[in-house]
């Protein structure tokens, strides 16, 4: 399973730099802020995935994860970010350590059973293919942010 998410952290190992730059016309947040909120969702769904029995996976419709997978996008302003993965102290060393940490948790992905899921809060169960497809999708979004955000400055 060859996925975006390493070209991604490579990516933002060169933002780092740049982690306290910020506009509040575009987001609330800084880059940094951006970055470490990628970083701990990516690492939580890999948790919630490696821990997830498949015998207890259960699909079920949603319009909205139809509409993101299909477009390959989240639409912006519309959700909140779960209290676990929103990011409270972080600094460029810490940036760039959880980056690293994120780049050997990424790797095991490809080991684990394709039946393993993670539960999204909206979405419902993702088995693993699906999992990795929102990461993309969740990722991209977020980085489209923080280059808006640096292009703006």
């Amino acid at each position: 399973m060859i996925n975006k998410l390493p070209k991604y952290l490579n990516d933002l190992e060169e933002k780092i730099s740049k982690h306290a730059v910020s506009n509040p016309e575009i987001s609330k947040s800084t880059v940094g802020w951006q970055i470490e909120h990628i970083l701990l969702t990516i690492n939580a769904i890999i948790e919630n995935i490696e821990k997830s029995d498949p015998q207890n996976y259960r699909w079920r419709f949603s319009l909205s994860k139809t509409m993101v997978f299909a477009l390959n996008k989240i639409p912006r302003g519309r959700a909140k970010s779960p209290k676990v993965v929103t990011p409270e102290h972080y600094d460029e060393q810490t940036l760039a350590h959880h980056l690293q940490f994120t780049k050997t948790k990424i790797r095991q992905l490809e080991n684990l059973d394709p039946n393993k899921y993670f539960n999204h809060p909206f979405f419902g169960d993702l088995k693993l293919k699906k999992a990795v497809k929102f990461l993309e999708i969740h990722t991209n979004h977020h980085m489209e942010i923080i280059n808006d955000i640096l292009k703006s400055k």
